[in-house]
């Protein structure tokens, strides 16, 4: 009897335990369905003002589709002008304890720093813009934004009387190598007599020198100036103001020049932001490096519009050719290619991978000026 006794006595204390299980189990259920309805908190680090009628006015405009097209799930917040030095790191950190649970880090030179805090914070995650490296909580992201500009450059070799085109650039990163590299190759694809001269500023905005590279590349003969600055504010103006023909970067400013515009690249962040957002909500979000471009596959930059300067036939030679790229029947850093030394960069038949296209450090011929080493 008595292990009888003890055996029935022992059943209220377990039917409690297996209670209090199920208790614990729904609570957690319900907090975490409840975290997730919560607003998702993103966070923006912009190395310049958002008003610069390029690369951070596109992330912002990026931002505000991201906020709008959510309808309520996700909260944002921006930080603008913000160095790439140890200052980018305490700005990251009030972010997260602002609540942000998701950061975009959008300036080439903001890795380092980010880096250091998505280590100290596994919770958060972290996308950067233009770069490879990633962390088990920082992923990458970075489109083909040097087509448009092989587009754009084919529209300068054509409007050129001195086939002197000049570039103005911030720093000798790859996604600028890049650019400057595909502008020329389109120019002299329509143009073999068109050659592109280069002035570094080493600063991704600072007018009075942006303002003054324009002044000297005109005096050099150059009547058509591209730009891969985050600010074209100062740029297009002044190449208007003396007459020269304009190709933009980042964002369609074709309204600061309306006459000498010819055309440029624009970026469109909004859906793959979305995109990235609604993945981390739903705890699909894996690290790697995110790239758009591929055949078939979305596009986050594109073509600017054209300006008067362009004609018809021009326009419609330019669209062809686009055409191409979208569907990858045409491949800009495809080899044999060489670079202006004369030195074999791409082997026949090959074609740079997302990893090759990131340590892309060499000018192609037809670019006149100094490549400073990183």
């Amino acid at each position: 009897m008595k292990g009888k006794n003890k055996k029935l006595t022992s059943i209220p204390a377990l039917s409690l335990i297996a209670i209090l299980f199920v208790i614990f189990v729904a609570c957690t259920i319900f907090s975490a369905k409840a975290d997730d309805q919560l607003p998702l908190k993103v966070g923006f680090l912009c190395v310049g003002p958002t008003t610069d009628f390029g690369f951070n006015y596109a992330h912002n405009q990026g931002r505000q589709y991201l906020e709008k097209q959510s309808h309520g799930r996700i909260q944002t917040t921006i930080a603008e002008k913000i160095p790439e030095s140890a200052e980018a790191e305490r700005v990251l950190e009030k972010m997260i304890a602002q609540g942000n649970k998701l950061i975009f880090t959008t300036s080439y030179g903001f890795l380092e720093p980010a880096m250091r805090v998505a280590q100290r914070h596994p919770d958060v995650t972290f996308m950067q813009i233009n770069r490879t490296q990633t962390a088990k909580n920082l992923g990458t992201y970075f489109s083909n934004q040097y087509e448009p500009l092989y587009l754009a450059g084919m529209a300068a070799g054509h409007a050129t009387k001195t086939n002197k085109l000049g570039f103005v650039a911030a720093h000798p990163v790859p996604p600028i190598v890049q650019a400057i590299d595909s502008f020329t190759l389109g120019a002299r694809s329509v143009n073999p007599k068109a050659v592109t001269h280069v002035v570094f500023i080493n600063n991704w905005s600072d007018a009075p020198l942006e303002a003054e590279a324009v002044k000297s590349l005109a005096e050099t003969g150059c009547d058509v100036i591209a730009n891969a600055q985050d600010n074209q504010n100062t740029i297009l103006p002044t190449c208007e103001s003396l007459g020269l023909y304009s190709v933009g970067f980042y964002t369609d400013a074709h309204q600061l020049a309306p006459k000498g515009w010819l055309t440029g690249a624009c970026l469109d962040w909004g859906p793959f932001y979305l995109k990235i957002a609604d993945a981390v909500q739903n705890h699909t979000w894996k690290s790697c490096s995110y790239y758009s471009g591929g055949e078939g596959g979305e596009r986050y930059v594109k073509l600017s519009s054209f300006g008067r300067a362009v004609p018809q036939a021009v326009q419609k030679e330019i669209l062809n050719k686009e055409k191409l790229l979208q569907n990858r029947q045409f491949v800009i850093f495809q080899g044999p290619m060489k670079d202006r030394e004369g030195k074999e960069r791409i082997a026949a038949g090959h074609k740079l991978e997302i990893s090759e296209l990131a340590e892309v450090n060499w000018f192609v011929p037809g670019v006149q000026g100094t490549l400073p080493k990183q």
